[in-house]
């Protein structure tokens, strides 16, 4: 990498962004982050808070200058509202690359109501489009990485392996068979992965248009907090979300077994989704930048996970480990009892990722982490009230699902 090269990650004090921003630093980039705090008031709004004890921006940014000497410039701007100041910093930083962080990336909080459901279609839209319409008027050669999510493709594969972003299909011509690639079919399952597909669609227009390059990262569900760069000091440690809206499935199962809680399974627990490790995360976010598409090559996808596994077998790991009782709940989303999920991600590995498991020991450190600070947690906020349709009911004792996981 040539020195002082300029990347401005938008989105950069979330739950992804932070530890990200704080790589590129350490590799030598130039960082602006740009955030206009709404995951921090999103959590007023809930009533509950990180698990971690996470500073102010400002306080995390004065503590990363004083422990590696390094500078990251902070915006505080909304992608989504305030265009003129966004298109005027690409224009002061010309940055190498942008990082966009910058979405409402919960599927539970964008179900909660028709208020949330607007809300995360005008954030996440807006502000995508946003940044693709001032590269453009920029007139700079801008890499834009886009942080998706493996929901894109839903959960109903026919019983192929899900391949990185392109599907090769025969097709008849006039009696003739040709093959053709295509994306893959999008099948989102909530308001969220919704925006996610509409995103595809922008970033397909503006690349087909405009030769705007775009690598899009399909990432699957991340577990742990912690990277090398947050553990440096307290004050730099990463957000961990646990409650029903936010938290991740794993890291929810483990700070439910912290406080006493039981494991909250979902219908049948069958359901099979893709993981990744944070650190991975921020691993994969460089590799991008590193490596970016050429010009006129269509955008470039990859699979960001490292592992699948069903959601009981998790349910039922994190329950062998602590203790926790298993209880199976009414599942609020409206989605397959069971599901398999195979997916591609040899274009990361092919780069030198080296992924982490959950066989690596690193879940013995989630699980400390939710000991230290068991005592920040509303067990109230443990279940959310989000639900897909009105016609599901709320269900917070997993009484009707213990009898509906029976006849399974």
């Amino acid at each position: 990498m040539a020195s002082q090269e300029r990347v401005i990650v938008l989105g950069g004090d979330g739950f992804c962004g932070w530890p990200t921003s704080l790589r590129l630093s350490h590799e030598g980039y130039d960082v602006t982050i740009v955030d206009n705090l709404s995951r921090r008031k999103i959590d007023v709004e809930l009533g509950c808070q990180s698990l971690t004890p996470i500073q102010p921006i400002e306080r995390r940014l004065q503590s990363w200058q004083q422990l590696t000497g390094k500078e990251i410039d902070y915006r505080n701007l909304n992608i989504a509202e305030d265009y003129q100041e966004l298109e005027q910093l690409i224009q002061e930083v010309r940055p190498k690359a942008i990082v966009h962080f910058a979405e409402q990336r919960a599927a539970p909080y964008s179900m909660k109501s028709p208020r949330h459901k607007r809300y995360t279609v005008d954030n996440n839209t807006n502000g995508t489009h946003n940044v693709l319409c001032a590269i453009v008027e920029s007139g700079l050669d801008i890499h834009l990485v886009h942080l998706g999510t493996m929901g894109v493709y839903g959960y109903g594969t026919a019983g192929l392996s899900i391949p990185e972003g392109y599907l090769t299909v025969k097709v008849d011509v006039n009696g003739a068979e040709h093959e053709i690639e295509i994306p893959y079919p999008p099948h989102p399952g909530s308001i969220y992965h919704m925006t996610k597909t509409l995103d595809a669609l922008l970033f397909y227009y503006y690349n087909k248009n405009d030769d705007v390059r775009v690598t899009d990262l399909h990432q699957g569900v991340v577990w742990g907090t912690n990277t090398e760069e947050t553990l440096l000091h307290p004050d730099l440690i990463n957000r961990f979300d646990w409650e029903g809206d936010y938290g991740t499935v794993l890291n929810r199962f483990l700070v439910q077994a912290a406080v006493g809680h039981p494991l909250t399974v979902h219908g049948s627990g069958g359901q099979t989704r893709a993981f990744i490790h944070i650190r991975d995360t921020v691993r994969c976010i460089s590799l991008a930048i590193q490596h970016p598409p050429a010009h006129k090559e269509r955008v470039k996808i990859f699979n960001q996970a490292t592992e699948t596994h069903r959601v009981r077998t998790l349910a039922d790991l994190v329950s062998r480990l602590t203790g926790a009782e298993v209880r199976y709940y009414v599942n609020p989303r409206n989605e397959a009892w069971e599901n398999e999920l195979v997916i591609h991600n040899e274009q990361f590995l092919e780069l030198g990722l080296r992924p982490i498991t959950l066989s690596d020991g690193l879940l013995q450190e989630v699980i400390e982490v939710a000991a230290r600070y068991r005592d920040r947690v509303d067990v109230a906020k443990i279940i959310a009230d989000s639900r897909w349709r009105a016609d599901i009911p709320l269900d917070r004792e997993g009484k009707a699902a213990q009898v509906e996981a029976a006849l399974v």
